[in-house]
């Protein structure tokens, strides 16, 4: 498969024009004049990250074929590349997106989901971009790896109930939890998603719900939510991670093909912080 313009056949799938948020690099884009940026919305302040890698990266691709891969299609790319190299599975990245004109701020506050979030909210957020139940299981398990701050899920340590922290966290690793984030504490102090293998792409996220260690709520409803139908696809992934991998690579998949722009929509851009002519 080769970078192009327009959509690019991998099989019978190709990427479609779409209409709505997706996968168009819209995240990248800096606060101008005309653009209110992504980057300082709710879920993505103080958290997402590496924008000079992905800059880096469009140097020097810009510097060998000027005009020709999109910075949408560079993060789909990496996203793949990091998973693979962290011993996780690898899919074909189907490319051929387009870069958006423009940001939307608003969109992004509502849209991505919340470490905050119950289960009913994960589920309808999932489903109004077109990814199922399972999708949404799935793809959690990207949190085999990473780390949260203290902000993101101290609410679950203390007052989360009348009677005192979440009953639904693990009490050995409530009390680790509790001395890496005081209650008074600097809300920015890292944990790490996965205690157990914090640099592997691996199910271990999924034993972890079982043994009530899910650092955010939004991970732990998963498992803890009464009669959810994600219990037995997380039970499912700890017992097996080879269907976990296959899952993740399909669903990573169709999240990259959510409304992305492709032929003469958006633009690809030279400098992925700004759109061309600004």
């Amino acid at each position: 498969m080769e970078l192009g313009t327009g959509p690019v056949s991998t099989g019978s799938k190709k990427l479609e024009p779409g209409t709505g948020p997706g996968c168009d690099g819209s995240l990248l884009l800096d606060n101008s004049a005309n653009i209110t940026s992504e980057k300082d919305a709710a879920p993505n302040a103080n958290s997402t990250r590496g924008f000079d890698v992905v800059d880096s990266i469009k140097s020097a691709i810009e510097s060998s074929c000027p005009g020709t891969v999109s910075c949408a299609d560079i993060l789909a790319i990496s996203a793949q590349a990091s998973v693979v190299l962290s011993g996780g599975p690898s899919w074909t990245v189907l490319l051929g997106r387009r870069d958006s004109l423009t940001a939307n701020q608003a969109g992004a506050n509502t849209s991505i989901p919340s470490p905050f979030d119950p289960l009913a909210n994960l589920t309808s957020k999932f489903s109004a971009v077109g990814l199922d139940t399972t999708a949404l299981v799935t793809l959690s398990g990207a949190h085999t790896f990473g780390r949260a701050q203290c902000r993101t899920f101290s609410p679950r340590l203390y007052n989360f109930t009348s009677s005192g922290p979440d009953p639904t966290i693990n009490s050995s690793y409530l009390t680790t939890l509790q001395q890496l984030c005081p209650q008074n504490g600097s809300g920015t102090v890292l944990a790490n998603l996965d205690p157990s293998t914090l640099n592997t792409f691996d199910n271990n996220y999924y034993a972890n719900l079982q043994n009530n260690q899910g650092l955010l709520r939004s991970d732990q409803e998963l498992f803890s939510t009464t009669g959810a139908a994600t219990i037995s696809i997380v039970n499912s992934f700890s017992g097996n991670q080879s269907a976990f991998f296959q899952n993740f690579a399909q669903s990573m998949i169709n999240m990259g093909n959510i409304s992305p722009l492709t032929g003469t929509n958006g633009e690809i851009r030279s400098n992925c912080r700004k759109v061309n002519g600004s």
